[in-house]
C-alpha cells in the first residue's frame, strides 16, 4: 500500500497499516517518552491549566444564516 493513498486518520483507526514506513512513528516516539518522563501528577496540572482556559474563554456564537 502506499503512503500517499493511506489516509490515516480511517484507515489506521484499528491500527496502523503501514507499520515501519508509518509517517507518524516520530510523533508515536514523541508521545511515548511524554508519558515515560511526566508523572500524573504533571499531566493533571495541565489538564487543569488547558480546561480552565477554555473555560475562561467568551462564547463562540453561531448564527445561522436563514435567520
Amino acid at each position: 500500500m502506499n503512503r500517499d493513498q493511506v489516509n490515516c486518520a480511517v484507515d489506521c483507526a484499528n491500527g496502523c497499516v503501514l507499520g515501519d514506513r508509518c509517517p507518524n512513528t516520530e510523533y508515536k516516539n514523541e508521545a511515548s517518552n511524554f508519558i515515560k518522563d511526566t508523572s500524573l501528577d504533571k499531566m493533571l496540572e495541565i489538564a487543569e491549566i488547558a480546561r480552565m482556559k477554555k473555560l475562561s474563554e467568551p462564547p463562540k456564537w453561531i448564527i445561522p444564516d436563514d435567520i
